[in-house]
């Protein structure tokens, strides 16, 4: 009769216990709150072109990233500049490592905001100076 007892009586497992499973999921989701929080804090802000062009001093020598389809665009060699329109202006991109999307293509460009820039014989008031692109 002990013999029975002692193997149909389940024996709780304190090592995977519900407490156990309950830390566990909240460490997991921690970890992931500060992942996250990390990855969106190095991101430099998404800003409309007519915003950067209504106060350009604002932005200047500041990190930016703007999206939009490419209008314009000249250069060679892999240096160059285009134009890109995100529905609300328009903002002349200098390409300096990336090379010069052609026209109609879809772009996110990440740079520094400069104000008074010539390249090619043109002079531009505002220009963003490209460090990061994503197609």
């Amino acid at each position: 009769m002990i013999e029975r007892l002692l193997v149909t009586t389940p024996i709780p497992d304190r090592q995977f216990g519900d407490t156990h499973v309950n830390t566990c999921q909240k460490t997991i989701a921690a970890v992931l709150l500060i992942m996250t929080t990390l990855l969106l804090a190095g991101c430099p802000p998404r800003v409309s072109i007519a915003d950067i062009n209504r106060d350009p001093g604002r932005y200047a020598n500041r990190d930016v990233s703007v999206a939009g389809r490419v209008s314009n665009s000249f250069g060679a060699l892999g240096t160059g500049v285009y134009e890109i329109d995100d529905g609300t202006g328009t903002i002349w991109v200098y390409s300096q490592s990336y090379g010069v999307p052609a026209t109609g293509a879809k772009v996110a460009v990440t740079g520094r905001i400069s104000q008074g820039f010539s390249f090619g014989g043109r002079s531009f008031a505002v220009i963003l100076r490209e460090t990061e692109r994503r197609h």
